[in-house]
């Protein structure tokens, strides 16, 4: 039987994990590139069993899925991956496992973002670099007003980090709840206010039907000229021709994002020419600890699947 693991980027899966009591049972490949769907894409994958996916790096659709009729096996690092259609895995007779997953790595970078845009640390490291001894004065966060879209277990500890740098932290979200927000020490608003009221809005909602798009250049026109949006979430969730715009005409101050409409990045995209934006490659889970867990429980997968007693199934 053959196993692939797929956009493994940073060369962890097999480093991070022994693989050794599958090396008898399985040939191992490891591909470190990214390939969109495509004939490419199916052809490479035609002759595996067993796919291990990080995230939604490569989403599998019915229409990927019906083209590896050998594939049994689907392995997605985390515990949900709306990438994957479970429908078509199901129809074909195909099993999909997940893993655990971090629960503050994604706040941790959240913060990252916001304090490398607001204290203007990338430009102030490429000065020093270049000889320079500071590129211009950053801005503080203590007394401003943090707006948090999505106040869920990850939005609440954004929030509570906000509260601790004495920050006033406001948040919306459609069914979020005054006496909710209250309980966290956060006021709820609606979402309107927030976008003309914070100084850095942070998005920390599930993408889906009603979230696709929802920030757009309406709520973006609502922010105040020294604001910043910070994305750790999904890139559909805004608009991103709409930030563009609103970046380049200096209509908002900066913005710090994770993730994007088309990931990775394609060269030559607008947003890598303007500077006050801080850019990472959807990293926001991506710890040692993060990948350890990941790969560990992927193997521990795919040795419970062989044994014929699967754990961790998606449904």
């Amino acid at each position: 039987m053959r196993l692939a693991v797929l956009d493994d980027y940073e060369d962890a899966a097999l480093n991070l994990a022994d693989w050794g009591s599958l090396r008898g049972a399985l040939e191992i490949d490891v591909y470190r590139d990214h390939l969109p769907e495509s004939d490419g894409l199916a052809a490479r994958l035609l002759p595996y069993d067993i796919l291990i996916i990080m995230r939604e790096r490569t989403p599998f659709p019915r229409s990927l899925i019906e083209r590896l009729p050998n594939l049994r096996l689907l392995v997605t690092t985390s515990a949900k991956n709306r990438s994957i259609d479970l429908t078509a895995c199901r129809d074909k007779g195909i099993a999909v496992c997940g893993t655990e997953s971090s629960k503050d790595a994604a706040v941790e970078l959240t913060w990252g973002l916001i304090l490398s845009s607001l204290r203007r640390i990338p430009q102030h490291d490429r000065a020093v670099r270049n000889g320079m001894w500071g590129d211009g004065i950053g801005s503080g966060i203590d007394g401003k007003v943090l707006g948090v879209l999505g106040l869920g277990k990850k939005g609440k500890r954004v929030a509570q980090v906000g509260l601790a740098f004495g920050m006033k932290v406001v948040a919306w979200s459609q069914h979020l709840k005054a006496e909710d927000a209250a309980a966290v020490g956060v006021v709820r608003v609606e979402k309107d206010e927030l976008f003309k009221t914070a100084d850095i809005i942070t998005i920390h909602l599930v993408l889906g039907d009603r979230t696709s798009g929802l920030v757009g250049a309406d709520e973006i026109g609502l922010m105040k000229p020294s604001s910043y949006l910070i994305n750790t979430s999904r890139g559909p969730i805004v608009q991103e021709k709409a930030l563009i715009a609103a970046l380049k005409e200096n209509r908002i101050a900066g913005a710090g994002l994770d993730v994007f409409e088309t990931e990775p990045l394609p060269r030559g995209h607008p947003l890598l020419s303007l500077s006050n934006v801080v850019l990472t490659p959807h990293v926001g889970y991506v710890t040692q600890e993060s990948f350890r867990t990941y790969f560990t429980q992927a193997k521990e997968d795919v040795e419970a699947w062989l044994a014929g007693e699967p754990i961790r199934v998606l449904r």
